[in-house]
């Protein structure tokens, strides 16, 4: 494959997510594509692309794979608190603060490009609709962590996990990963309870009660959703804060 196709299809993800939230001028795009080009990078499995405590410098945008952010107790138990997926900035401003306040690492290969503050700055200033999307793409992120907390605080198990099954289809559609209503599904039931704060016991049951009644398919690494309206209601799930532009 040519190399030069090839990235451009790697950096799609990432022009479909902004896509969803603002209509992209040519200027801006062509500006976003050229900055990503410039500093592309890979991680493998179980790497942290940075961890709590380290100065943030840098922008990252994620071109393929999954990644969680994370916040780690004294005693080792871990709590996700969002999935990082194809198409998302890690993070947008975040250079503005003096330290992170918890991990980013990979749940599966990675590759991601990475821009420091003076090229992201420059890149948010070369384009109006490019840094209303960046912008947009960064309060759709808040949204969906407060939506996280309803989920811990008020849903109980099976809401929980049904929620957070419909947020990744709806959030994979834009960037093109879904198919019908199946998607690549690469991370662990672990992954899972820790993001849902249930015990591996406990996910596990609920994982069979949505399979029990004809919700989803798990296999292979592949996640389908049989009955996506069924899904959602189960889930009281409602898209609106994921905030792309209908």
């Amino acid at each position: 494959m040519n190399s030069a196709r090839h990235e451009g299809s790697q950096i799609q993800p990432v022009l479909r997510r902004l896509s969803a939230f603002r209509h992209l001028s040519e200027c801006g795009t062509a500006a976003l594509d050229k900055a990503i080009r410039e500093r592309v990078l890979r991680a493998g499995t179980g790497q942290d692309l940075i961890c709590e405590g380290d100065i943030p410098d840098r922008v990252r945008f994620i071109l393929s794979g999954w990644l969680a952010r994370y916040k780690t107790l004294e005693d080792g138990r871990r709590q996700i608190v969002n999935f990082v997926l194809p198409g998302d900035a890690c993070d947008t401003m975040i250079y503005l603060l003096s330290e992170m306040d918890h991990s980013i690492g990979t749940l599966t290969p990675v590759v991601y490009s990475e821009l420091e503050r003076p090229q992201f700055e420059q890149l948010m200033a070369s384009d109006k609709t490019l840094a209303e999307a960046l912008w947009c793409e960064s309060l759709a992120g808040n949204a969906i962590r407060r939506e996280w907390a309803v989920n811990m605080g008020r849903r109980v198990a099976l809401e929980r996990v049904a929620h957070l099954l419909c947020e990744i289809i709806e959030r994979l559609r834009p960037v093109g990963l879904v198919d019908g209503n199946s998607c690549a599904f690469p991370i662990t039931q672990m992954d899972l309870a820790d993001a849902t704060g249930l015990s591996a016991v406990h996910l596990n049951r609920t994982l069979q009660e949505l399979r029990a009644a004809g919700l989803i398919v798990l296999r292979e690494r592949v996640l389908t959703v049989n009955d996506l309206d069924a899904l959602k209601t189960a889930a009281l799930f409602n898209p609106n804060y994921l905030h792309y532009v209908h």
